[in-house]
């Protein structure tokens, strides 16, 4: 799994028909440290996560099985909200703290 930030949605009104109804988010990478990466990633969300949250991002099959059973063409897939995230007792990521 990678954490990532959220940075925006995307939409798409013509798709596989098996990714009908499956809310897409553009996400970008973020390292051990907090900082965030110059990379970026299109995952499906099935955790109603929203613009600016920290997430755990699965890949491969293991995002493909969490969405269902349906053979669907996803190489992502949002899994969890992330609430903390600490590196060697020190924590480099609050969500409480981030809406202050």
């Amino acid at each position: 799994m990678q954490i990532a930030k959220v940075r925006g949605t995307v939409v798409s009104t013509q798709k596989d028909p098996s990714l009908r109804g499956v809310k897409l988010l553009l996400l970008q990478l973020v390292d051990e440290e907090g900082r965030i990466l110059p990379k970026y990633e299109v995952a499906a969300d099935i955790v109603g996560a929203g613009v600016d949250e920290w997430v755990l991002v699965s890949r491969g099959s293991a995002a493909r099985q969490i969405i269902g059973n349906e053979q669907r063409p996803l190489d992502a897939a949002v899994v969890a909200i992330i609430d903390t995230v600490y590196v060697e007792d020190r924590m480099i990521y609050s969500k409480k703290d981030q809406y202050r």
